[in-house]
């Protein structure tokens, strides 16, 4: 797993010894940014179920401004605080180690407005839908904001949920990413 583009393209990053993070592929990250390049520069980026960092960290080399990640394991945060070292992105970073819903919550009363919500939750368990339920509620993504979200192709993503509504699917294999937007950003 390495940095496509930007400041830090080529570096490989620290991954997971065993298989309890499963980490978004090169390929798949690629196709991601390729989608969603224009959006990243200057970003206030939330990287949920954040794993190593790995989506988080490659908005980082492309110039995002801040980039919040957020994750329930121990080993997942620890990943992340040695990847972020590595890149020599920390003064830009903001590690919240802890349930999703709660780190949605906190980054709410904190009046943070998102450019882009990375979600790369554990498949089909239905924490995709409970995180954009909550995403929406407290208003986390701003009015022209993107929220990508990977998936099981198997799962079944909602075209629309509260004020948010899918506007792009793609497939690679087995993954699927789906791309939410507000409503009324929506032309």
């Amino acid at each position: 797993m390495r940095i496509i583009a930007g400041k830090a393209r080529g570096l490989k990053l620290i991954t997971p010894r065993d298989l309890q993070i499963r980490p978004t592929s090169d390929r798949v990250k690629e196709s991601v940014f390729n989608i969603i390049q224009s959006n990243v520069y200057d970003s206030i980026i939330v990287d949920l179920f954040a794993g190593t960092g790995n989506l988080g960290i490659e908005a980082l080399s492309r110039n995002a401004k801040k980039v919040y990640f957020i994750d329930g394991s121990k080993d997942s945060v620890d990943i992340i605080k040695e990847n972020l070292a590595k890149t020599n992105f920390i003064s830009q970073a903001e590690v919240i180690s802890g349930d999703v819903v709660a780190g949605i919550h906190k980054l709410a009363e904190k009046n943070v407005q998102a450019d882009i919500i990375f979600m790369d939750p554990p498949y089909n368990k239905g924490l995709a839908l409970v995180a954009l339920e909550h995403i929406a509620s407290k208003k986390l993504l701003n009015s022209s904001g993107i929220i990508v979200v990977e998936h099981d192709k198997m799962e079944n993503m909602p075209e629309e949920m509260d004020i948010i509504i899918r506007f792009r699917r793609k497939d690679y294999g087995n993954t699927s990413v789906s791309f939410y937007k507000q409503k009324e950003e929506i032309k």
